[in-house]
């Protein structure tokens, strides 16, 4: 019979290697020693327990192109094997559904997009988003049986409490409903749910330009701008779920009404719908905030000046953004992202005018590097980072593992 101390001691390495792959799940790719330093782990314990999950076919190793530090052998890292599991991220917007496979080592697998009716029902949205996550997977070659987990993004606020969706006019057909237990009813997979904008944030945390900050603030500058929060490595969503919500912040007392029923918001000024319908008298009818972009990058001087000041304006409230959280970086996503100097460099000169210096000096603004594909990505990676450990078990009954 085992004695109390063996049994504890293979409790701590089964939770050990629980770590090990948490961290994999996480980053990807790592060294052996960055997982160490990660974990509080020895440089032997982690070599060990590598071993261990090689042998069952949960790890495995992968030669990086290119010259080491020193520049000897290419480096040595590791990943979570692809048969391990799988993760889907599904991204619902306004005119669009997309979906997306990923497996362990954070490679994309499938990527689709389908449009959708701007005025669609929930019931149909889930409809097709369930579709095409069939599609998704025959192309991924990957069975159902092997994902994970799947993250939904909808660019609507989430009440952390119900689960429903709150008062949006982006998906005015949501309002209401629960769509985590919608669609995991629909999948019969776990789902967890987020809006846009922090997913765009852990998106770029995880494959973009917030990788290895640990603090910054990403926003989302669409047709409706919202912000998302990383505070050491961490999705920070607040006691409600609406931490980063900066687009109804107010910038003009007496501006237009907003969507939300006050008065100058933000997003009244900033957003690309009121951004083109500025430009629309002289440009028609059907503009697009891509056309408007294309013009200013011209030199079209009303649409330089439009984007400017939406920048302007941005510019302040990302000043007090800076004053209160001290972020390594802002990176700026969404539509109006693509417009790149022309919208950053009024941006950051607000910034550095409104910021206490300590703060403007030490904040790097910077574009984001995923484009439309931030939100979607971001749904995957909720999986990837976020979902508690799943059970291990060598790869041969990858099939069978389940969220525990």
């Amino acid at each position: 019979m085992r004695s109390e101390g063996a049994g504890s001691l293979a409790s701590l390495r089964e939770l050990n290697r629980r770590r090990l792959v948490d961290e994999l799940r996480r980053l990807g790719l790592a060294s052996r020693a960055e997982l160490a330093r990660r974990t509080g782990l020895s440089r032997s314990t982690v070599s060990s327990l590598v071993t261990d999950l090689q042998s069952d076919g949960l790890v495995v190793e992968r030669e990086i192109d290119g010259a080491g530090p020193q520049g000897g052998r290419p480096p040595v890292l590791l990943s979570l094997e692809r048969s391990a599991g799988a993760a889907l991220g599904l991204d619902f917007g306004k005119r669009h559904i997309r979906v997306i496979v990923t497996d362990l080592a954070h490679a994309v697998l499938a990527d689709l997009e389908r449009p959708i009716d701007t005025e669609h029902a929930a019931a149909e949205g889930l409809e097709a988003a369930a579709e095409l996550v069939d599609q998704a997977l025959i192309e991924a070659n990957v069975e159902r049986g092997h994902v994970i987990g799947a993250g939904m993004g909808l660019p609507g606020p989430i009440d952390s409490q119900t689960g429903e969706v709150g008062s949006s006019a982006i998906l005015p057909g949501w309002i209401g409903v629960r769509p985590q237990q919608a669609m995991q009813e629909l999948l019969a997979i776990p789902v967890r749910v987020e809006n846009d904008a922090n997913l765009g944030a852990l998106a770029e945390l995880t494959w973009g330009a917030g990788q290895a900050t640990e603090d910054f603030f990403y926003v989302k500058l669409a047709s409706g701008i919202g912000g998302g929060v990383v505070v050491n490595g961490q999705l920070y969503r607040g006691a409600g779920g609406i931490a980063g919500e900066i687009g109804h912040s107010l910038v003009d007392e007496r501006g237009p009404v907003c969507r939300c029923g006050n008065r100058g918001c933000l997003e009244s000024v900033a957003s690309t719908r009121a951004i083109v319908d500025l430009l629309r008298p002289a440009h028609g009818d059907d503009l697009t905030i891509e056309q408007v972009i294309a013009h200013a990058h011209a030199g079209d001087l009303a649409s330089r000046r439009v984007i400017g000041d939406a920048a302007r304006a941005l510019g302040v409230v990302l000043a007090h953004v800076c004053n209160i959280m001290n972020p390594a970086k802002v990176v700026v996503g969404g539509d109006l992202g693509a417009a790149g100097a022309v919208l950053l460099d009024p941006l950051r000169d607000q910034v550095a005018r409104h910021a206490v210096p300590p703060a403007a000096g030490r904040v790097e603004i910077v574009p984001g590097v995923l484009g439309r594909r931030a939100e979607v990505l971001g749904a995957a990676a909720l999986v990837l980072r976020d979902v508690e450990g799943f059970a291990l078990a060598p790869a041969g009954n990858a099939g069978n593992r389940k969220i525990v």
